[in-house]
């Protein structure tokens, strides 16, 4: 019997250096979309507060449920009691919109730099406002992470405040889109899966719980911490590739098909279909991805998975897969399933891992945006890494769209044929 390891051994390359990276508090611009009953009020600065506004492109007239409590310089400078503030912009803030069921106080790189106690702050406000609101404390300061990683501690800090359950069920940890979330969850239907819970919930009293008799399965393979503490409260984490491709998607579904005792028969029957359009949709665009090099950039930590289903279902060659940290229990099933070849790097040292890719000159590079352009100017092409986030691509009817997310660079670049001599 041969057990594949693939890349599952292979050493990492640790850089700690300069990084290029986004910061938590953008998790909000799709966690609020999420959450219909909840609210992100981020203690931080105004360039906290134009971040926000910026990446969410919210109309002027909208009401949107997240906002900025604004630290003053008198706060800065221990001039004014920063918590009897935030007590009273709570207040406020909870008395005009009584739709709120969750809040959220969500730290900055400025509250945390002035040490102000926001968990603290979440108890003494969930004392007051109980039962009618909920108020959880979670960090989405970039000083030490990386952009999705504010989905992650917003889940974790969830996970302690779910009821209690003995029951056997499947929770599925991880943000997606509506209309991906009801593939995914009609899917799990067809198979006979239930029952079958969601975190985030869209509301605070969704019947979502944990404990012994609960099995998880991520869809995002950033929950490091989410992970943990589901693990904490007795759950068994069930791991799997991530749903990206057609076979993806069939091994992420075929983890928790055997779990749950479904028939081969059966799973065949609800994936045959799905399967066939998504591997149609896919090689469509992997003929311009095919024997291609890529080359990636540190980003968002779907790095990983992304370069299991370029090389593996749309022929690229992966020359480097960074990633701003490898969990090799998230991500291992998908390195186990990549050929030897790439360097797999972890944290950045943004200085030399340009160097490298300079002298790599992959055919396509995946990056953030403050690298895309330069790069672009000296004869690279490149995707914007943040683009892999806010688009749906999961499950099998988006495979075919993240395929031509990766093909619409290269062919924008045979189309104006830049670089082409006389």
């Amino acid at each position: 019997m041969t057990v594949r390891t693939g890349c599952a051994d292979t050493p990492l390359l640790r850089e700690r250096g300069q990084r290029e990276v986004f910061c938590g508090l953008t998790s909000i611009i799709w966690l609020h979309r999420k959450m219909q009953d909840a609210f992100f009020l981020v203690v931080g600065s105004r360039t906290c507060a134009h971040l926000l506004q910026s990446a969410a492109g919210v109309m002027i007239f909208a009401e949107p449920r997240f906002g900025t409590a604004i630290l003053e310089e008198t706060d800065l400078a221990g001039l004014a009691d920063a918590q009897d503030e935030l007590d009273r912009e709570v207040a406020k803030l909870l008395s005009r919109r009584t739709d709120i069921r969750q809040l959220f106080l969500v730290g900055s790189c400025p509250s945390e730099v002035i040490k102000l106690d926001l968990e603290k702050a979440a108890e003494r406000l969930s004392r007051q406002f109980a039962p009618r609101v909920r108020v959880i404390n979670f960090s989405g300061s970039g000083i030490e992470t990386t952009f999705t990683q504010g989905e992650d501690a917003c889940l974790a800090a969830i996970v302690p405040t779910l009821p209690e359950t003995d029951r056997r069920q499947l929770l599925l940890a991880g943000a997606l889109p509506d209309v991906v979330q009801d593939q995914m969850l009609a899917l799990l239907d067809g198979l006979g899966i239930g029952p079958v819970t969601v975190l985030p919930a869209a509301r605070a009293d969704d019947p979502v719980s944990v404990g012994p008799n609960t099995v998880f399965a991520l869809v995002q393979p950033f929950l490091g911490d989410t992970l943990a503490a589901l693990e904490r409260r007795g759950a068994r984490h069930l791991p799997a590739l991530f749903p990206f491709g057609e076979e993806g998607t069939t091994e992420w579904l075929r983890a928790i098909a055997e779990e749950f005792g479904v028939s081969e028969e059966r799973f065949e029957r609800v994936t045959e279909v799905p399967r066939a359009r998504a591997r149609k949709a896919v090689a469509q665009a992997a003929a311009t991805l095919r024997d291609k090099s890529v080359f990636f950039f540190p980003d968002s930590q779907l790095e990983i998975p992304l370069a299991r289903f370029l090389t593996r279902e749309c022929g690229m060659d992966a020359l480097e897969v960074g990633a701003p940290y490898v969990h090799r229990r998230i991500v291992g099933p998908d390195m186990a399933m990549m050929a030897p070849g790439p360097v797999f790097s972890e944290g950045q040292d943004v200085d030399l891992q340009l160097d490298r890719a300079r002298a790599a000159r992959p055919d396509l590079t995946v990056c953030g945006l403050g690298l895309a352009n330069p790069l672009e100017a000296e004869g690279l092409t490149t995707k914007w890494a943040i683009e892999l986030v806010f688009t749906p691509v999961h499950f099998y009817e988006q495979a075919g769209d993240l395929a031509g997310l990766f093909s619409r660079p290269l062919r924008r670049r045979a189309a104006l044929k830049v670089g082409e001599t006389a």
